[in-house]
């Protein structure tokens, strides 16, 4: 009876410590690049060829990428500012889908999870793709919001492309056999 509770006592804090250690890891910004200097005074790093950039489900691909963290900003926060022809953003969505943001400049606050893409702006997910000069993402709110260039002619452009519904037929196929095989 002791050895049952303390098994189930071992497995709860495993399970803790496991979900403390994924909740570390969500706030965990993991950075791998060719080369990096750090401006000591001014708090700002910046890394150069291939540089790629964790967090979460987050994935961040660019040429470049400055972080700055001051104080200014607030107590641990973080800006990345990440630039490249293009820059792009990638993050695992809930349903399976993949939220693709790429331009010329990503700006992601880490402490609010908001992008700002900045310079042949598109973002896309499951079917629908939306370009513009500005365009800004509320990570945790889903909100997307894009705005055409002061300068210039171009306009906010959304394509909606028409998701394929999965078939059945698999299913019925599957199912089928299955019913014979019982009603014998």
């Amino acid at each position: 009876m002791t050895s049952k509770i303390i098994n189930k006592l071992v497995f709860v804090g495993l399970l803790a410590s496991s979900t403390f250690a994924a909740a570390a890891e969500q706030n965990e910004v993991i950075i791998d690049a060719g080369r990096q200097q750090a401006q000591l005074q001014s708090n700002i790093g910046i890394f150069e060829q291939n540089v790629v950039i964790i967090h979460g489900t987050r994935k961040i691909n660019a040429d470049r990428l400055e972080v700055h963290r001051r104080a200014e900003l607030g107590s641990n926060k973080q800006l990345l500012i990440a630039t490249g022809n293009p820059a792009v953003f990638e993050e695992a969505q809930a349903d399976g889908t993949t939220l693709r943001a790429a331009a010329n400049e990503i700006r992601y606050d880490v402490a609010e999870l908001k992008l700002v893409l900045t310079g042949n702006a598109e973002i896309s997910q499951a079917g629908q793709k939306s370009s513009a000069q500005v365009i800004t993402y509320h990570i945790e709110k889903q909100l997307i919001s894009a705005e055409r260039s002061e300068q210039g002619d171009s306009r906010v452009r959304t394509i909606l492309v028409p998701v394929e519904k999965k078939s059945d037929t698999n299913v019925e196929k599957s199912e089928g056999p299955q019913e014979k095989g019982n009603n014998s």
